[in-house]
């Protein structure tokens, strides 16, 4: 009668979902519980948490703004920017990533321009912008696309320059000409790399917008919470920023959603342990066989070396 086979790592199954949301809570919780604690008992050690407003004083100010009409206006104008800059940003930063990396003369014409403004940060942009558009809106919607556009761009560009010749020869192969290479090879291949760069994309676009809205805006997010600083009403400065990175965390997984929708014929790993090697154990048979016998028999591992080399 043979015997079940052990459980390895692989027949283990990971958290249920209940128990990781109960955990992601539990994380928060915590961390509130600290900061609440921290500034109610005026913590002054190395960091000066006395300083500090607490959790209910933050919440407090939040349900204030909430039953406003200027924090819903803020959101608008704030979500209206990144959202235009951002798609200019994804549409451009893959066109220019695939003719680049797919056009010689293109490379030759585009490349030293394109890197010699890449690393100048974007908010660095901001005279520029105030100097080129003729209002600030469409000079907050330029740094926001600036940010996002050469994350996009290189991340496109690795990944066409990265993709198996193999395939481009099979469609050339089958009578497939350039638009049929471009959409059933380059285009899908580069889809990972591609998504990549949107979600680094769109975290650096956060972080200018609420920079130039504080700069130059007129409404928004960050011009709200720079306003509450020049007051100082802290509270309020706290609310602005849960809420730039509450924003940030929606548009980041939105991102992350479309591209796994789109990537599904990917391969997903797991969060399933590796498993331990487990040593196999010794028959009943072999345990009771003298040790002449034993040793004259061939281990697997010996078989299947000598199966190897005939």
């Amino acid at each position: 009668m043979s015997r079940p086979a052990p459980r390895t790592g692989r027949n283990r199954r990971p958290f249920k979902p209940i128990g990781r949301y109960a955990l992601r809570v539990g994380a928060v919780a915590a961390a509130l519980g600290l900061w609440q604690l921290l500034t109610v008992l005026d913590v002054d050690l190395w960091l000066r948490f006395s300083q500090f407003p607490t959790v209910t004083d933050v919440a407090d100010a939040f349900a204030d703004r909430l039953s406003g009409a200027d924090y819903w206006r803020d959101l608008t104008d704030s979500l209206t920017r990144i959202v235009t800059g951002f798609l200019l940003a994804a549409v451009l930063g893959v066109a220019v990533g695939v003719l680049v990396a797919r056009s010689r003369p293109a490379e030759d014409l585009l490349g030293p321009l394109l890197e010699m403004v890449r690393p100048i940060p974007a908010i660095a942009l901001v005279p520029v912008a105030i100097l080129l558009f003729p209002s600030n809106e469409q000079g907050i919607v330029f740094i926001t696309f600036t940010a996002a556009f050469f994350p996009v761009l290189v991340s496109t560009r690795h990944s066409v320059r990265a993709l198996i010749p193999v395939w481009e020869e099979a469609v050339l192969t089958m009578g497939g000409g350039r638009w049929h290479i471009l959409g059933s090879v380059v285009l899908p291949g580069a889809l990972p790399g591609i998504f990549g760069g949107l979600s680094v994309g769109i975290g650096v676009s956060w972080i200018c917008v609420i920079s130039a809205e504080m700069i130059s805006g007129q409404y928004g997010v960050g011009y709200r919470t720079w306003q509450d600083y020049t007051i100082v009403y802290y509270p309020g400065v706290f609310v602005g920023m849960v809420t730039i990175g509450a924003l940030g965390w929606l548009t980041s997984t939105a991102v992350e959603l479309v591209g796994r929708r789109l990537t599904r014929w990917l391969p997903r790993t797991s969060y399933i342990p590796a498993a331990r090697p487990t040593t196999p154990r010794t028959p009943a048979h072999a345990r009771r066989a003298p040790a002449a016998v034993r040793t004259a028999q061939p281990s697997d591992t010996e078989e299947a070396r000598d199966e190897h080399l005939v």
